[in-house]
């Protein structure tokens, strides 16, 4: 079983119901993850995203470069239940425009830029495969796409739901 990084964008006028009713959030959640799976649309339509096992390499390289937020932990609790590996967590509207604005202004290169695998391994990032320089070339398109989800959740006005699965 595998360790996998989901967002779900909740759109202003749903966010008190979600934040109310974790069981009607996870409805949305799935009917979202249902409705990527059949059409497939692209990261900055979607409102389902995951990162896959990308997410604690992201993690890393993005508290590395000082992001302002927690975009892969989100910022605070949303509410208990478990959605696998712990609750999740929200990110508000002003939470998701900070992150959009530091994704938007970093690229995949400056957040590897430096970045020893070797270090990866010490750090005991998930997945343990970090055996050469090219497997930091893992998550750049999971990174590039990440970006677009954000900037359309900012524009949208939207917060983000985030939890590992």
């Amino acid at each position: 079983m595998s360790m996998n990084g989901e967002y779900l964008r909740v759109r202003p006028a749903e966010l008190g119901w979600a934040l109310g009713d974790s069981a009607w959030a996870w409805s949305l959640s799935e009917a979202a993850q249902e409705l990527q799976e059949e059409s497939r649309p692209s990261p900055a339509e979607a409102r389902h995203f995951t990162t896959h096992k990308t997410w604690h390499l992201l993690a890393f390289l993005t508290r590395r470069a000082g992001f302002p937020v927690d975009l892969v932990h989100g910022e605070e609790p949303a509410f208990t239940d478990d959605w696998g590996y712990g609750p999740p967590r929200l990110l508000t509207p002003a939470q998701v425009a900070l992150a959009a604005d530091a994704l938007h202004r970093t690229s995949y290169d400056q957040l590897i830029r430096g970045v020893d695998p070797a270090e990866l391994t010490r750090a005991e990032i998930y997945p343990q495969i970090w055996d050469a320089p090219a497997s930091l070339e893992w998550a750049r398109d999971f990174y590039t796409a990440l970006v677009a989800f954000f900037r359309a959740a900012a524009s949208a006005g939207d917060a983000v739901l985030v939890w590992i699965d």
